[in-house]
């Protein structure tokens, strides 16, 4: 019987495993997802990754999904010079007027309206909060004097936090734009949204996509704001997916809040059945290490127990020493606490009467009477993946195997969580179907003689409608 961890892993792509042996090893050590990360990555080298992942997913005969992370508007300080420190209650002054080599008493900011956004008092945060100012004056000419609060060394282009300043920079800047076009001429499966503050960020996006695509490419929105938060609602009615962005997360709020907020995420995700992603520093030891802290194991196996779709590594397998030792601890971690009975998600009935109405209580039954009966697999078809995310999101302990005609998407779905995705376009009779389904899930090991399986198709099955049937198949 085929048992494979159900939690997906995204990693990182970067210059310690973009080669196709390393990312062969990746794949087979259980990632599902690889991203690429466009605050590094530059299209020629974004290009050739995309095209290995291609070229091993069908060598390996698995559809390894594909996410294009848009850097969004990160302010960043320009270049410093070297061994420059900042000292407690020591004054700096910030200029956004035009570039130039700073030092421990000023310093170049790359946001324009730097000066008109913020006020006295505010504070501004650099490398990951590791320094924190006061703003204490602004002058007429674009500068923005500050107090040290917290000092230490003061290094070239890191990134800067305004936690209590509301920004007047678009959600997509020029760069975003250009990367956006760029991913969907290399057909990516999904696009994150960096620094979404509110819907209007996600509609502009889909806009612009659905302008430049013939097909449909699912938003992830990162909640890294406090605007974020306060406009959570309406930005989970227009996502398609999630992340716990908890790298600038944690630095615009306190962080202490952060694990709580993680927690209320992944239930608003999970009521809304779209997928959420876990990220920032899961395992950031194995950076440098073969071995993961204890903490850090716990940080993976809280995010599943949570309810995470999926948990994604960063620097641990893009510039890390051990990138496959990594993703093998972690498929270790998700493999030992996937089936414990403290896991527990939202499991109320559709109530809402849409057109899909019939297809999402299809598929919730399917769930509840897949556990009641103790079915290995639910097998659904579908054109547009949309009962995938459906039976996904109810969390069933059967494998759910699902099979599309539309290539498009079946390394989409790799995403979510438990699913496996199969090329089928033999549409012959419902009776057929169900029949040369049933037999791939054997195949493969899914299922074995006398297990039990639900079938989820569309009746005409030729008419590839919504699903509207559920049929119990013994093998």
């Amino acid at each position: 019987m085929t048992n494979l961890k159900k939690t997906k892993i995204i990693a990182t792509l970067g210059p310690s495993s973009n080669s196709v042996k390393i990312m062969e090893k990746l794949i087979l050590e259980g990632v599902d997802v690889f991203r690429i990360n466009f605050s590094h990555a530059n299209y020629e080298n974004a290009s050739k990754e995309i095209s290995l992942i291609r070229k091993l997913s069908a060598k390996l005969k698995i559809h390894v999904s594909i996410l294009a992370d848009l850097q969004g508007p990160k302010l960043r300080i320009g270049q410093i010079e070297e061994n420059s420190q900042v000292k407690e209650d020591d004054l700096i002054t910030f200029s956004c007027s035009k570039p130039f080599i700073g030092d421990s008493n000023k310093a170049f900011i790359n946001y324009k309206k730097f000066a008109s956004d913020v006020k006295i008092g505010e504070t501004v945060l650099l490398d990951d909060g590791k320094l924190i100012f006061e703003i204490v004056n602004i002058d007429k000419n674009n500068n923005v004097i500050a107090k040290v609060i917290q000092g230490g060394p003061i290094q070239s282009n890191k990134g800067v936090n305004l936690p209590n300043t509301k920004i007047s920079l678009p959600a997509l800047t020029k760069k975003d734009l250009e990367d956006v076009i760029f991913s969907i001429k290399e057909e990516v499966d999904w696009i994150a949204l960096s620094f979404v503050r509110k819907k209007q960020d996600l509609i502009e996006l889909r806009k612009l996509i659905e302008k430049n695509s013939t097909h449909k490419i699912p938003i992830i929105s990162k909640i890294e704001k406090p605007e974020a938060l306060d406009n959570l609602s309406e930005i989970i009615n227009n996502s398609d997916g999630l992340m716990v962005a908890r790298g600038d997360l944690g630095v615009e709020i306190p962080a202490a809040e952060v694990p709580l907020i993680q927690k209320k995420l992944v239930l608003k995700a999970k009521e809304a059945r779209i997928p959420i992603i876990i990220a920032t520093q899961m395992m950031e030891t194995m950076i440098d290490s073969r071995t993961a802290t204890r903490a850090e194991v716990n940080d993976v196996a809280n995010s599943v127990m949570d309810g995470a779709d999926a948990v994604m590594l960063s620097a641990e397998t893009s510039v890390g020493k051990f990138p496959v030792e990594v993703i093998k601890s972690m498929s270790s971690i998700l493999m030992s606490v996937e089936g414990s009975k403290l896991i527990k998600v939202p499991n109320l009935p559709p109530s809402i009467k849409t057109k899909r109405y019939i297809t999402k209580s299809i598929c919730y039954h399917a769930s509840i009477m897949a556990n009641e009966i103790g079915a290995k697999a639910i097998c659904t078809l579908t054109n547009s993946g949309y009962t995938a995310f459906q039976i996904s999101a109810w969390r069933p302990k059967s494998n759910i195997l699902v099979f599309t005609s539309n290539k498009r998407i079946l390394s989409q779905l790799n995403l979510l969580w438990g699913v496996k995705s199969f090329f089928y376009d033999s549409y012959e009779s419902t009776d057929k179907t169900v029949e040369q389904i049933n037999e791939i899930a054997k195949k493969f090991n899914y299922v074995s003689k006398g297990d039990f399986l639900i079938n989820l198709t569309a009746m005409p099955v030729k008419s590839k409608g919504m699903v509207n049937t559920l049929r119990v198949s013994e093998v």
